[in-house]
């Protein structure tokens, strides 16, 4: 008897506990997903926003090398990616016929003086018999002429005899400056026309000097205001990892071009000091400073919302920091932003902890249509901000880790939100102002 009540006494207490344990794992406050974090602690940090773009690498000087006169490949010393020095020969063209030409002048050219030479001595026998009244005027007059053209023959051809000398030497092609061969589509014994015939002649090589190399990049009409010649650009290329370079705006265009759909303005980016393991047709990634501040107090650009006055009509930022009893709503004032953070320049201080999700229970004004419904944007008056982040197919620019292209949508009737992973931080910006919107 004494075994049932005992048998019975732990049934019911693991049953007992086992209802309990099942209640607590209901009622218990659900842990936070270190994935998805819903608050941030205010903290200082550097902010450096910087405009970013993808160019294609090229060299700055790249000649077609064509030839002056039309003929047949004799000699081609070089190949593709050798390297030459200013005055090495690129390549001859046979000048056998050039060589016939000019010798059949000189021919002509030494019987033309024969001529003269006769015109000559007629023209002085002439005078005196004219001078002694033994033949008349227009007898004189005539051998004169006749001299005079024999003059102008020999002269005719010793032009035509320099000009063959000049096209033999347009025959030997050899390197204008030091380059390295980038292309040669040609080969010997093959034919080729003159620059002056039709296309423009035959290209026998490309050449480029790769010690002086060019990023060639499409930037953004929002973004060409902030670019000034001379100005420093960091540059990365895909093709080599850890590759980091420096160079300088050295152009920008004044004439917009839409490419992939986006409307932008080409600039030419010049390296300095150039890596031997970069190549043209490489693709670079270029980061240019625009606008810092060093040890800022900070927020994610997640935890900055927006609404409109309805008495003032005017858009105003806030945050909201949390206290012991709940979230207290204080407005704040944006400086410079990047893609994850911004600048705050008054109403926190550090070490608070601020949401970056709308409290429960809390509903926002929408400000503008078209922002997915969740007040995400930061209009300031400071010295910079970022526009917004969008692909690199349609901006050709490499956006900073962790940046993409998906959405965050809020409910404001209910407070609730959600964020899917590496959310695109969108910015917009003016040249006097800045705008962050997300």
């Amino acid at each position: 008897m004494k075994k049932w009540v005992a048998l019975i006494v732990v049934l019911a207490a693991g049953t007992g506990g086992y209802w309990w344990y099942v209640n607590w794992q209901k009622n218990r406050p659900a842990a936070a997903d270190p994935q998805h974090p819903t608050t941030a602690v205010v903290e200082n940090r550097t902010i450096q926003f910087a405009i970013n773009a993808a160019g294609d690498i090229g060299p700055a000087d790249q000649v077609s090398v064509r030839p002056q006169v039309s003929g047949i490949i004799k000699t081609l010393p070089v190949d593709i990616g050798d390297k030459v020095t200013k005055g090495d020969l690129l390549f001859t063209l046979d000048d056998q016929d050039l060589q016939t030409e000019r010798a059949s002048k000189l021919i002509q050219i030494q019987a033309a003086k024969l001529q003269l030479d006769k015109a000559e001595r007629d023209d002085r026998r002439s005078e005196q018999l004219y001078n002694a009244k033994l033949i008349s005027q227009e007898l004189f007059e005539d051998t004169r002429t006749t001299y005079a053209l024999a003059k102008t023959t020999v002269d005719q051809m010793e032009k035509d005899l320099h000009l063959i000398e000049y096209q033999i030497t347009l025959t030997k092609i050899v390197a204008p400056f030091d380059c390295t061969i980038l292309t040669r589509p040609v080969s010997n014994g093959q034919a080729v026309a003159g620059a002056g015939s039709f296309n423009s002649g035959t290209e026998v090589m490309t050449i480029a000097n790769l010690n002086n190399m060019i990023v060639n990049a499409h930037i953004n009409q929002a973004d060409v205001t902030r670019l000034n010649n001379d100005q420093v650009v960091d540059i990365q290329v895909e093709s080599v990892p850890g590759l980091k370079m420096k160079g300088t705006v050295q152009r920008i265009a004044p004439q917009a071009t839409i490419k992939n759909n986006i409307k932008g303005y080409d600039a030419q980016i010049l390296i300095k000091d150039i890596d031997s393991r970069v190549r043209p047709g490489m693709t670079a990634t270029l980061s240019i400073p625009v606008a810092s501040a060093q040890n800022a107090l900070a927020v994610p650009l997640a935890a900055v919302f927006t609404e409109q006055n309805p008495d003032s009509q005017q858009t105003e930022r806030f945050v909201f920091v949390k206290k012991d009893s709940g979230y207290e709503r204080r407005p704040v004032h944006i400086g410079v932003a990047d893609y994850d953070y911004a600048e705050v320049l008054t109403g926190l201080k550090p070490g608070e902890t601020v949401a970056l999700e709308l409290p429960p229970g809390v509903s926002l004004t929408p400000t503008a249509p078209g922002v997915n419904g969740d007040n995400r944007s930061i209009a300031a008056g400071g010295p910079v901000a970022p526009r917004p982040a969008t692909t690199a197919a349609n901006t050709n620019a490499a956006a900073p880790a962790g940046i993409g292209t998906a959405t965050r949508t809020n409910t404001p009737s209910t407070g609730s939100s959600s964020v899917s992973s590496g959310a695109a931080r969108g910015l917009w910006a003016s040249a006097a102002g800045a705008t962050v919107a997300r």
